[in-house]
């Protein structure tokens, strides 16, 4: 097919992305398998022509041999939590936040976010573990509703088994909220992400201030809420995931035990094993498993576990997610590529194979028939520096 336009793109809303007609040329065009001098035609906010060649249509944006790829597919981020509360016991209002948070992800080259809520909360301490996911939402969807967001936004539910509400709150969620991701969240001490109690203890002290008897009181109460509603609310979240058509994904896991058990509930991700043990074990039964970019840029976990270009050396590495640096997902994929010597792998990582494991098939590549959410790349020494985003067509960072 020939890559040929009649006139010039029209402006797009920077909201709306999703009319008209642009072709992206001269482009090293990152395809599922390989990557190739091409040009990439758009109408209606899909890809309708990916061809080879060097050529720039007429009324093409010339690309000048800088990167496209697919827009990023971010299933955990933290990001939006940091937008509403800056700093501890300080919140800011909920929509200055959320439009803040679409926006650096944009900037970064995220088209589809998975907004992670915390759902489970302790009402005897409201200042630390509140309520506020249902509210939340309820912004997020409103704003998407009003055309004011840049990207795509869906929610990612992060089920505290260690909580006094979880299932009241899970009850508040139905079809309409787009709830396509589900996370165990077991933050009891002594296990998982905080097996050494110090590691917990420097956590909890810096974020919230805590005294020694306070971190004890801490401990024993988690100890007692997991003992108390723990095995009730796993249950209950995992049927909230197939309630909503959600993927459902562990959290955590350290042990060939514990990935045992995530597998017998069905679940096919696994958020941030903490061991090399637990990441095979998660291989061997088939399960995803994501791991953060900020510990690839750092060069290993702020928590003391496993290192994620460690496992991307053994092969067990399969979704980057930006955690809590939006812009660390792209430069972090490009330095897998660097170790893999495959770029078209590593862009998988923050592309299709998130999309694919949530069930969106609509996007994650690009190839005749998907969503036109596109980025233009260039390379900074080893950082990938984003130049341009488009969301359905349309021009959004």
């Amino acid at each position: 097919m020939t890559l040929t336009l009649t006139t010039p793109p029209a402006p797009q809303p920077r909201e709306a992305g999703a009319s008209g007609e642009i072709c992206l040329a001269n482009a090293r065009v990152v395809l599922a398998d390989r990557v190739m001098t091409g040009a990439v035609a758009v109408s209606r906010g899909q890809i309708v022509a990916v061809e080879e060649g060097d050529r720039v249509p007429a009324g093409a944006v010339d690309f000048g041999g800088d990167y496209l790829i697919s827009g990023l597919v971010e299933l955990h981020t933290d990001n939006l939590e940091r937008h509403i509360q800056p700093r501890p016991k300080v919140n800011l209002p909920h929509l200055q936040a959320i439009l803040a948070h679409d926006g650096e992800l944009a900037s970064c080259g995220t088209t589809t976010v998975f907004d992670a809520l915390r759902v489970g909360s302790i009402d005897s301490d409201s200042t630390n573990y509140g309520r506020y996911a249902r509210g939340v939402a309820h912004e997020i969807l409103a704003l998407r509703d009003r055309g004011a967001l840049r990207i795509r936004h869906l929610l990612h539910l992060r089920a505290e088994v260690c909580s006094e509400t979880l299932i009241d709150e899970l009850d508040e969620f139905g079809a309409d909220d787009r709830v396509r991701l589900v996370s165990l969240m077991d933050h009891t001490p002594g296990q998982r992400q905080f097996r050494d109690l110090t590691k917990l203890r420097d956590y909890v002290s810096g974020k919230y201030g805590m005294t020694e008897e306070g971190f004890a009181r801490h401990v024993a109460d988690q100890v007692a809420r997991r003992d108390r509603f723990g095995a009730a609310h796993e249950r209950a979240a995992v049927a909230a995931a197939a309630r909503f058509g959600a993927a459902l994904a562990s959290h955590d896991d350290t042990t060939r035990d514990q990935v045992a058990q995530s597998a017998a509930l069905g679940i096919r991700l696994a958020e941030f094993p903490t061991t090399v043990e637990a990441a095979d074990a998660c291989h061997e039964h088939g399960i995803r498993i994501i791991m953060g970019a900020p510990n690839i840029i750092r060069g290993g976990s702020h928590s003391g576990n496993v290192s994620a270009m460690a496992l991307a050396g053994r092969d067990r590495l399969d979704v980057l997610s930006s955690d809590y640096v939006p812009s660390a997902l792209l430069t972090a994929a490009f330095r897998l590529a660097a170790l893999w010597d495959d770029l078209p792998r590593a862009i998988r990582t923050v592309t299709a194979t998130p999309a694919d494991a949530t069930g969106l098939a609509d996007r994650g590549r690009i190839a005749a028939g998907c969503l036109a959410d596109l980025v233009r790349v260039a390379m900074l020494d080893e950082a990938a520096v984003v130049r341009a985003v488009w969301r359905g067509g349309g021009r959004v960072g």
